[in-house]
């Protein structure tokens, strides 16, 4: 599987393609999974450039709520001998909801990177399972496996402060191909990221999303190497270090989250 066919990314001319907002595409809010949006701007741009995602960057404007009709439309701005810069604009009936913007292309320099290391965690296998509070219904979080490699399970945050720094492994069972889309997806995992300092279950709209590719190669489990930087007026600011399992950079994520407490709701 691969992320368009995840996605139910379906091409309708050059510069078009939709997606439904199905179930395994949503926020527990009910509204489409932000990086699941980057993602299907990257599928889009990739397609349309012929090239790969070098960086980009989605502004999240509004929400596509579950069962609603998703069109995005790609631009390519400036084609240079081996970049794009191009842009694509995801619409829910005649609204803009999302705006990616991207580099696209390759060239030759390479280095002995990278420079920083990946974390000591456990395998996968040997990791606790990461479960979303009860009752809040079907989500992307029931398509993605995901284990706590390092940090506290929901069920053990007591209020007690933590570490800025948590690690989550994801995987969609049946695998991804590696691509910049999918690691787009596992990137919006610093949304929760506030959760590991506060020591409280706390939750994320993000106001934005970057991926910026370092070199992609196949691994079942992504490790999300989650650091909180700061919160601070309601907003939280984090950075994801995306390893494949032999300790390969794949990418790094950012993002700025509107943050607050998860209220528990009553069954």
């Amino acid at each position: 599987m691969d992320a368009q066919q995840f996605l139910g990314l379906t091409r309708r001319d050059e510069n078009t393609w939709t997606f439904t907002v199905t179930e395994r595409l949503i926020t527990p809010g009910q509204f489409l999974f932000g990086g699941c949006g980057l993602a299907a701007g990257l599928v889009a741009l990739e397609e349309a450039s012929g090239r790969p995602t070098i960086w980009a960057t989605a502004q999240y404007l509004s929400y596509a709520p579950t069962n609603a009709e998703v069109v995005v439309t790609t631009q390519r701005i400036v084609e240079g001998g081996r970049v794009t810069q191009a842009r694509a604009t995801a619409w829910v009936d005649e609204r803009e909801i999302l705006t990616v913007n991207a580099a696209l292309g390759s060239g030759h320099l390479e280095a002995p990177t990278p420079w920083v290391t990946m974390p000591v965690v456990p395998d996968p296998d040997d990791c606790p399972p990461r479960h979303l509070p009860h009752g809040l219904g079907e989500s992307i979080f029931e398509h993605v496996d995901s284990r706590v490699a390092l940090g506290r399970t929901f069920e053990e945050l007591d209020g007690t402060p933590g570490s800025p720094v948590s690690a989550i492994w994801a995987r969609v069972p049946g695998h991804f191909e590696p691509s910049a889309a999918t690691l787009a997806i596992f990137g919006d995992y610093v949304s929760g990221g506030a959760s590991q300092p506060l020591g409280q279950r706390a939750m994320g709209r993000s106001l934005d999303n970057t991926i910026r590719v370092a070199r992609l190669e196949p691994t079942e489990w992504v490790l999300c190497d989650i650091h909180m930087h700061a919160l601070a007026g309601g907003f939280a600011q984090g950075t994801a270090f995306l390893w494949s399992q032999t300790g390969t950079l794949l990418a790094t994520a950012s993002q700025s989250i509107a943050s607050k407490i998860w209220e528990q709701r009553t069954l």
